[in-house]
């Protein structure tokens, strides 16, 4: 995929659409691209994270503790929670058919986030409706 067609998905993420064209290209060349064939594991629960993804095609499923929990497309960014708090993953990660992704490792998640301070903000965004959202199925 050409910089610009990585910068063209990047730019339909919802965590990256407050980023400038600048930003966006910086975002792109600290990805790495990769593709997964059906039925591979992007990341499995409970093991250490080492990269966050962000999907430019395809679908995958989510599965926490063996149930399905949700089922992600082009756009869906995953992975970033073990990376910001090296802790291990939350659910592992099944792609359904081939799918294409934008791999950002440790040491590129973190530069980003101090030079592209409009990805904390929105990352941050994110995070706090996650919590809204499983504060709500909790307690209602």
């Amino acid at each position: 995929m050409s910089k610009t067609s990585v910068t063209d998905h990047l730019a339909k993420v919802p965590l990256f659409t407050a980023c400038s064209k600048k930003e966006l290209g910086m975002i792109a060349k600290a990805t790495t691209e990769l593709s997964f064939q059906d039925g591979a594991e992007l990341m499995k629960q409970d093991q250490s994270a080492r990269e966050a993804f962000v999907l430019t095609e395809g679908t995958v499923v989510v599965k926490r503790n063996g149930r399905k929990v949700a089922e992600l497309g082009p756009g869906a960014f995953l992975g970033e929670l073990g990376l910001l708090d090296k802790g291990p993953r939350t659910a592992t990660v099944i792609a359904q058919g081939p799918v294409e992704a934008l791999v950002l490792g440790p040491r590129e998640f973190a530069g980003l986030l101090d030079e592209v301070p409009s990805i904390s903000h929105k990352l941050l965004k994110a995070l706090a409706a996650r919590i809204r959202e499983l504060d709500a199925k909790a307690y209602g």
